[in-house]
């Protein structure tokens, strides 16, 4: 693959292959930058050069790995056939052989690249500062945004007691010169480093790289487990060692490559309020408070570019991100659980919020081993609703894995609920940070019974005549009927009364619904990822899931029914992310 000894170069190639806009006029990294990309992302459009930020010595680019082409560009492979190579080769060799070594000789060519190369000096050290954090051109995004954050920052940090390399990409909110939060939320190995010297007293040294070779960038968001270095990882996908320098305030070597370096330390037992920040999952997420880094000292190279990551409601840079790490990763999860064909976390969802899995089962229920088995991996851990489909069904796609459950789920057979359990840091249907429920509905076909006939969607009864706040309703994929209320009405009554003995007497057809959900006059129905994002982003699967039918046969619920869900906005969510008039305005002008 390409090489690239800076951000610049591969800027310069993005150029000549007409995969980048410069903006030369003047723009502010106060909402404007924001504004700007969000309809960039929105039109699916290029990389974005600002070359003349207000008040700023360095040019930001910003959506540059949000295309497919352009990681393609960046890797100059498939991903999924660098995900195959690796899975391939661990196969081959339980137990190696001479002709599966010859077959996996190009892994082990990249393999043996896989390696730190210690250096004297590097470009990431060509101009050294104080720390002065106004200097540098960071984003403030959203109008509710507790103030600039550092969004593609990668925090390199070494276990106290092994001396193991993590690299994690964490949100750091600016509160001055010297000092940020530090967003290291649950399942991160950063967090974990912490922990263990917090536990000590001591300080945790972190020298946090921004830019350089976007596979660096690519590398520290990966979902790799826990033990992997992620420079190895990014490394490896260069092709060649990764070059080291010894840190200037810091006792940590960093990747010479980088645009800047941020040195520091992370003091034990100091937390202080982070946020709010307009996240991925499309709201705010609340404040709370964080740990908190401590800047000594800046470098940087000559010449060098701010790289920036927007996000907010879908689709934003990290669907495709997040999508090509999937790719990557996918043929891992294959090869250590032989029955799943393919498996997808939906970026329109937030990712965490829904993961399909397609499954080939050898005897009955084989699916719910899988899925369990993928709630006890590492950050796949999180997903918050997993939904578990036959081998024929593209697990890709939403509208197939709805089908899907319209066709084969049973509730009384087929729903497991997980209360009580962690869940993503920046999930807050349940009102706890870092803990709420998660639920599996199992929608493999079942050769105990028959698949489910479709109804006809065009004898459901018109729900605006039972309730008035009711404006719209539409029947998607074959399974859910999607019930949007006016404004942010209250679901949970509305729900309540459609799931009742009284209206499904009435109107026996709602009998039949697998799915009925109450979705926020906010939500666009006409548009798939926004209907996606606002009927799975918005409810806790305990609090908020209701059926026809429940009831307790000894310790065990048994539900029956229509499955309802009161995705409304509720009470105490934090807001949506949306741009404000006067900064649309101002970018339209």
């Amino acid at each position: 693959m390409a090489k690239y000894m800076n951000l610049g170069e591969f800027v310069e190639h993005l150029d000549r292959n007409g995969e980048l806009a410069r903006v030369t006029v003047p723009v502010s990294p106060r909402f404007e930058i924001a504004e700007v990309i969000d309809r960039v992302c929105n039109a699916y459009g290029p990389a974005v050069l600002f070359e003349n930020v207000e008040g700023y010595e360095f040019p930001v680019v910003a959506n540059l790995l949000g295309s497919e082409r352009r990681i393609r560009l960046l890797l100059d492979r498939d991903p999924r056939e660098m995900g195959e190579e690796v899975a391939g080769a661990l196969e081959k060799l339980q137990p190696p052989k001479p002709k599966a070594l010859w077959e996996s000789r190009g892994f082990f060519a990249r393999a043996m690249k896989a390696r730190m190369k210690n250096v004297g000096s590097g470009p990431c050290q060509e101009i050294v500062r104080e720390p002065e954090l106004s200097r540098l051109p960071i984003l403030t995004s959203w109008p509710l945004d507790g103030g600039p954050f550092i969004t593609w920052p990668m925090a390199l940090t070494q276990h106290p007691e092994t001396g193991g390399r993590n690299l994690g990409t964490y949100r750091m909110h600016v509160f001055d010169d010297r000092t940020t939060g530090m967003h290291m939320q649950i399942q991160k190995g950063g967090g974990f480093h912490y922990g263990i010297a917090e536990a000590k007293g001591a300080s945790l040294p972190m020298c946090v790289l921004i830019g350089g070779d976007p596979v660096l960038m690519l590398a520290s968001i990966a979902p790799l487990p826990e033990n992997v270095d992620e420079l190895a990882f990014a490394a490896y996908l260069r092709g060649q060692p990764m070059p080291m320098v010894q840190a200037k305030s810091v006792p940590m070597r960093v990747p010479a490559i980088a645009e800047f370096v941020l040195e520091g330390r992370v003091p034990p037992k100091e937390r202080r309020m982070e946020g709010p920040f307009g996240d991925h999952f499309g709201h705010y997420s609340h404040a709370h408070e964080f740990p908190v880094f401590h800047l000594e000292k800046i470098t940087h190279r000559k010449g060098a570019i701010f790289p920036v990551s927007v996000v907010g409601q879908p689709p934003q840079e990290d669907r495709y991100i997040g999508d090509v790490l999937q790719d990557m990763m996918v043929p891992m999860a294959k090869m250590m659980h032989p029955e799943i064909q393919d498996l997808w976390a939906f970026y329109e969802a937030g990712f965490h919020n829904l993961l399909a899995i397609s499954v080939r089962e050898r005897y009955e229920k084989e699916a719910m081993k899988a899925a369990f088995g993928l709630l006890g991996t590492g950050q796949v851990s999180l997903s918050k609703i997993v939904v578990t489909v036959g081998p024929d069904v593209d697990c890709r796609k939403a509208s197939e894995v709805f089908r899907a459950i319209g066709r084969h789920f049973l509730p009384e057979e087929d729903f497991t609920l997980l209360s009580k359990t962690a869940l993503d840091t920046l999930d807050f249907t349940s009102y706890q940070m870092n803990l709420g429920s998660k639920m599996i509905l199992d929608a493999t076909p079942k050769a105990r019974r028959a698949p489910r006939t479709p109804l006809d969607p065009s004898k459901l009864p018109d729900l605006r005549d039972l309730d008035s706040r009711i404006v719209r309703q539409l029947w998607y994929a074959d399974s859910c009927l999607l019930v949007q209320v006016e404004g942010r009405t209250p679901g949970r009554k509305i729900l309540e009364r459609l799931l009742s003995d009284e209206v499904q007497s009435a109107a026996s057809i709602l009998s039949q619904v697998p799915i009925l959900a109450i979705v926020s006059g906010d939500v666009r129905l006409d548009d798939e990822c926004h209907l996606v994002w606002g009927l799975l982003t918005r409810f806790d699967a305990a609090r908020d899931v209701l059926f026809a039918e429940s009831k307790l046969v000894g310790a065990a619920p048994v539900h029956r029914g229509t499955l309802g869900i009161d995705a409304t906005w509720k009470e105490g969510y934090p807001e949506p992310v949306r741009c404000s008039d006067e900064t649309k305005q101002l970018v339209d002008s």
